[in-house]
């Protein structure tokens, strides 16, 4: 089963303008991101899709493989979508953010070892428990419940499950690592957008809105996603003080 890799990266950023060519310790976040993914055992290739010329040049100045694709794209899911019309031998692709320099990648491996395990699963992601209160009640982390075969039964906002009854269910967040099965990702990238997804401003919930299964695999990785300078600043640290 051949499986592939793909870094959706945008120039803009409403919070961190030009944040894929970011300096992690002397290279750009979006090659550190490229380095991490290509350490998976799993994919065959890896690229960054991207619609800026910048963006392309800096990943092929430090030997990676980077892909233009068309600057009209409103998420990143049809960005990959596009990248996937060019594999028709490819089954997998895994979707990993650019601004994930920490991205385990073993756990990519994970991610496509469910395709393999599951001939009949399309899609799936990654989650990880919370435990900090502050954490659990930020919008920004987004939620995730689970039914006994760790498929999402729903993606929130708001803290789900809600703890009328204290400490009978784990609370985890959801992390924005994808993997499709090729045709179900071309399928879904062209489903109309669905009220729960648009009330939520959650993609996700459009394939749990249309009847299709998320696979959510649980994962005590540490993830530290680039949105601010704060943030920026932690990764380099990481960066200098650890074998990465």
């Amino acid at each position: 089963m051949k499986s592939i890799c793909v870094i959706p990266a945008r120039y803009s950023s409403t919070r961190l303008p030009g944040k894929p060519l970011k300096d992690i310790c002397g290279k750009p976040m979006i090659c550190r991101v490229y380095e991490r993914a290509k350490a998976a055992k799993s994919v065959a290739e890896v690229f960054v899709a991207t619609d800026d010329e910048r963006i392309l040049q800096a990943v092929e100045k430090n030997f990676g493989k980077a892909i233009m694709t068309r600057a009209d794209h409103k998420t990143g899911t049809d960005r990959l979508a596009e990248v996937a019309e060019k594999f028709s031998d490819v089954e997998v692709i895994v979707n990993v953010q650019g601004d994930e320099p920490l991205i385990e990648p073993a756990l990519i491996d994970e991610l496509v070892a469910e395709f393999v395990k599951d001939k009949n699963l399309q899609m799936a992601t990654v989650a990880t428990e919370l435990s900090d209160a502050d954490e659990m009640k930020n919008p920004n982390n987004v939620k995730v419940v689970l039914d006994k075969n760790n498929d999402a039964l729903y993606f929130s906002r708001s803290l789900i499950p809600y703890p009328r009854n204290a400490g009978k269910a784990k609370v985890f967040k959801h992390i924005g690592i994808y993997a499709y099965r090729r045709n179900f990702l071309l399928n879904y990238a062209k489903m109309e957008p669905t009220p729960l997804e648009q009330s939520e401003s959650l993609e996700q919930l459009r394939a749990l809105e249309n009847g299709f299964k998320i696979r959510v695999i649980k994962s005590s990785c540490r993830f530290v996603g680039v949105d601010t300078e704060e943030d920026l600043k932690l990764v380099n640290e990481i960066y200098r003080g650890e074998k990465i």
